[in-house]
Parts: C-alpha cells; structure tokens; sequence
C-alpha cells in the first residue's frame, strides 16, 4: 500500500511523526529541501519533511522557470557553475519531461549591446562544451534576417543577429511537488502548514529535535531526529537565529518578478533572452498561450512570505519590453498577472545583486544543525547528494550504520515513469487520445498529460468514477480531488498557485471556478464557515496582489 500523501491524513500524519526517531528531518518544502529528501529516503534513511507554507510556496514556484545552465555566469568566469548545472539540466528532463521542456532560446546581438556576435559564438559554444550539450541542441548564430524570422516583433534597429541555443523550460511548482511525492513513495513522511518553532537540544547542546505546531490546527509536536537540515530558503537565516549559530556568511535576499500577458496582445512566438538598457540581461518565455517577461534583481529586506511587485519593478519591466520589443507598445494595463520571489544568495560585500554567485554552502553550526543555503534549480539533485553525503558520514562515524551512495541520477520523479524523454512526445499522444475517448477536449487532455506525465492514469480513473453535475465540470472534479488526495493541497491557492499554475498563466480561470472550488474543498476537508471565509479572502489576496503593484510608500497603486 502506497504511504498517504493526502491533506485529510495531517493529523495522522504528525502523530506519526511524534511517534518516532528520524534519521534525517528537513526543513523547508521547495525544491532543495524536497530534494534532499528524496535522495536520504532511497539510500533507506527514515526522513520526515515539514514546510510552514505549502510546498514550493517560496522561491520555488516563483522563479523564471527555467532549468537553466546559467549562461550569463561564463561572464563571471564561473566555469564549474555552468559546467556542473549545465550537465545536471539533461538529468533534470530525463527525469521528469512531464515537468520540464527544452525550449530553443534565442539571444538577439546588436550593436553596441552587451553580447557582440564573436564573443557570442564563442560564449556559446563554450557553453556547449561546458555543459555536455548533445548534437541536435547545440548552438547556431543566425543572421539579422533569421533572426527575425523566428521573432518579428524583435526591435530591428541595429540587430547584426542572433545566437540560438537550448534551455529547459520548466514548472517549478510541479517539479517541486513531483519530487516530494517520489519521496514518499519511498518512505518520506511530508507535511506542509507545519512550522519549527524551536529546537530541542540533549544536555550537551546537540540539535535532536524539533518542536512543531500545526498552522491549520492548533496542536504542537515534538520530533525527535539523529540528523537536522536546514532547506528553508528565504528563511535559512531565521532558523540559524533561533538555534543561536548565525555567524559568519549570511543571506543576501534579492527580488526578482515577472509579468504575464496573453498572448494575442503579446505575440511572441520564440523565447528571447535580451539586454536592456542598463545592461542586465531579461527573458521573454511564451507559455500555454501567454507571454511572461523577467525578472529583475534587486536587493529585499521586507516580509520574506509576501514579497510584492512594486511599481517601480513593474515600470522596470514594462520599458524593457519597450526597449526590446518597441512596435508593440505593452502598457500596464496589458498585465494580466505578475509573480514575485526571492533569491537566498550568500552575502559578497560590494557586490551588486546580479553579480552575486549563486553557488550553494553548506554550514554545520556547533548543535550539529546543517544548514544548505544558496544554489540554483537545476542544481536541486546535485545539492541534495553533497548534503545527503555528509550526513551519510556523520551517521556512519557516530556509529549509526551505513548507507549507500546517491541513486537519484537515473530516477524518474512521481510522473516521470514514461520511457524516457525521448517515449514522452508518444506516451502524451497515446494517454491525450485516451482522454478524447474518455469525453474529454484535445487540447484539454494533452494539458492534463503534460501536466501529470505517468500518474494521468490516477486522474482518468478518478474522472471516470465520477458524476456529471452542474457546479464544475467533470474534469476539474477530478484534478482537485487528485490535488486533494494525493498532492497535500490544503487550501485554495495551494491549487489555484502550486497545483495547477492557473492564477498566473490562466487567471480568468481562477475566477470563474474559485467559488466552486472553496465549496467543493470546505465539503472534503471539513472547514469551518470561518475557515472557508479566510482561505476564500486569502485567495482574493493573491488576485489582488498578482495584479496591483505596491508603490515605494507601501500604498496599493491601481493598475
């Protein structure tokens, strides 16, 4: 019988966890704390995870999307970064193509801008080399008129051409969630809504445990855990704080956001990494019949769970669009939706934010807590096993056993079982024209294959097991109740936001079934009329936030 990964067990779940003595529990449920936990459950190590929001509710479902080999870090002669996240970008999409894409990338090259056409080519094909790209993504340059074949819209003053490579589009949220749900398939007890509120430590200071409460509940737990790891992200520096070890390297938290536009306003129809003005380099992403456009990169000390598009980072975004793409003329009131989040770098004194490296450290405080900060993505697997490696020794010299190397490498994450990237274009053909037999739109059932890779065949058995009726139609009965029954959504915008990705790339979806939704999951999960009250004024707030930005002052600022 598979463990339960179901928002009705929670209860069940946490008294499991207060029942017993972990060998490894991680903190933080996004992509580096999910990580972790998949490679020390499937060298056999008992691990727990808890994140105080939901999973991949930070950083993890909002960043730019992209498995990305990080070509802008050849500038800074960051040669192993590319090297290592650049091979890691091929394992990442073998691993699960259901979550992850390669996208041809174009980089168009002007004169007078920041890339040249020599350096380029030759940046390029460094990368290439570098990162172990296979022949049929290898680069191209392309000249001023090809270029503009593949994006007509492009500004055509000064172009000289383009480079044109490969990068991996991802859904960040998904694959996030895919690889916690391949961490309980083996064992990981995961939990999300559950915060650390302390530690608990033997009478020799050593970190043994931790203290629990329930944010969607009230009761409080204590875990007992041989091994404690710090993946919070955002919130590394908080938990050093209260274990009294926050010394030495500190977080650099840097912003960055994105806007989304429809695509018959914005019709970009090739991605588009560019420079702008002042010498950063932005990306244009069409996806699912939008256009997104970011990021920026600028240096954040306000509330780490809500940071908030302000309108001078609108503004910033907006002129470079302008800037890039002059004939369109994209105005604010062109915005359908937005995303903000933060980067946890590591403080460089002097440095400015876009020049911070985004390499990841690993810190042992005196308690024995292991803190992992910094990193990008796509290095999500490799982090995982240089942590998972040091507690591995620790457990072996403390006389606690051994365990086995890293078994990630070649393992398809929750979804991921469909005969490799190359079967997947065939597996979605197959499981998509299953769907239209089912009753379904095409279009609608490849999405839903896309979205869901090898684990459809759950939401077709769910969908057929179901009655038509007029509240919602039949197909998104079946996805909440998935998202419900097997993916720990607990509230409206875990679906609306991690789950499906709607309130950014699909927002009138959002409202015109999230009243359906919150009825359908107060029923599920039992809420109170308070409870559904507050996660109903919660999603609102999301809305509102996606779409209005804060002014310098903090005032709300109309679109």
């Amino acid at each position: 019988m598979k463990p339960s990964f179901s928002s009705r067990d929670r209860i069940e779940k946490l008294k499991t966890m207060e029942s017993e003595e972990y060998d490894v529990f991680v903190i933080g449920g996004g992509i580096t704390g999910a990580g972790v936990a998949l490679d020390s459950a499937t060298r056999g190590m008992n691990t727990a995870l808890v994140d105080m929001q939901d999973f991949a509710a930070g950083t993890s479902s909002r960043s730019t999307k992209l498995v990305h080999g990080g070509l802008r870090y050849l500038k800074q002669f960051e040669i192993k970064m590319v090297a290592e996240v650049g091979k890691e970008r091929a394992i990442v999409y073998e691993n699960g193509p259901h979550v992850t894409t390669p996208e041809w990338m174009l980089l168009p090259i002007y004169k007078g801008g920041t890339f040249g056409r020599f350096s380029t080519s030759i940046g390029l094909w460094v990368y290439d080399f570098l990162a172990g790209v296979k022949r049929s993504e290898r680069r191209k340059m392309l000249s001023g008129d090809e270029t503009l074949e593949k994006e007509p819209t492009l500004k055509k003053e000064g172009l000289k051409g383009g480079g044109y490579y490969v990068e991996y589009r991802t859904d960040d949220a998904r694959l996030t969630i895919e690889v916690i749900k391949k961490g309980v398939e083996h064992g990981v007890n995961a939990l999300n809504y559950v915060k650390v509120e302390d530690f608990i430590y033997d009478e020799k200071g050593r970190a043994v445990g931790v203290i629990l409460k329930d944010q969607l509940g009230s009761g409080t737990y204590e875990v007992r855990a041989k091994k404690i790891i710090n993946a919070a992200g955002p919130w590394v520096d908080t938990l050093r704080d209260r274990d009294k070890s926050k010394q030495g390297k500190t977080l650099h938290l840097t912003k960055g956001i994105h806007l989304v536009f429809d695509r018959e306003r914005f019709p970009l129809q090739q991605a588009i990494y560019f420079d702008t003005p002042d010498g950063r380099m932005v990306f244009a992403i069409p996806r699912d019949g939008k256009t997104y456009v970011g990021t920026t990169d600028t240096t954040y000390d306000s509330d780490i769970t809500t940071p908030r598009m302000t309108y001078e980072d609108r503004e910033y975004v907006l002129n470079a669009i302008d800037f890039m793409f002059p004939d369109l003329k994209i105005t604010a009131e062109d915005v359908e939706s937005s995303w903000a989040g933060l980067r946890p770098l590591i403080h460089e004194e002097g440095k400015d934010p876009s020049e911070i490296s985004r390499k990841d450290e690993i810190f042992i405080s005196d308690s024995g807590l292991i803190t992992i900060a910094g990193g990008k993505l796509t290095g999500y697997r490799k982090m995982a096993a240089s942590i998972v490696n040091l507690v591995s020794e620790q457990l072996s010299e403390e006389g606690f056993g051994t365990y086995p190397g890293c078994k990630t490498k070649h393992l398809p994450i929750s979804g991921g079982d469909v005969g490799g990237s190359t079967n997947f274009q065939a597996f979605k053909k197959e499981k998509a024209e299953q769907g239209v037999r089912l009753g379904l739109d095409e279009n609608l059932a490849k999405i839903l294959v896309q979205r869901y890779g090898s684990n459809i065949d759950h939401v077709y058995d769910i969908y057929t097991s179901l009655e038509d009726e007029g509240s919602m139609p039949k197909y998104l009965q079946a996805i909440l109740q998935y998202s419900i029954d097997t993916e720990m959504a607990s509230k409206p915008i875990d679906f609306f936001i991690r789950r499906t990705g709607a309130l950014f790339f699909d927002i009138e979806w959002v409202y015109k079934w999230r009243r359906p939704v919150i009825e359908r999951m107060a029923v599920q999960l039992g809420w109170t009329n308070e409870e559904k009250q507050r996660y109903e004024a919660e999603l609102q707030e999301h809305l509102t936030h996606s779409t209005t930005p804060l002014d310098l002052a903090g005032e709300v600022t109309a679109i």
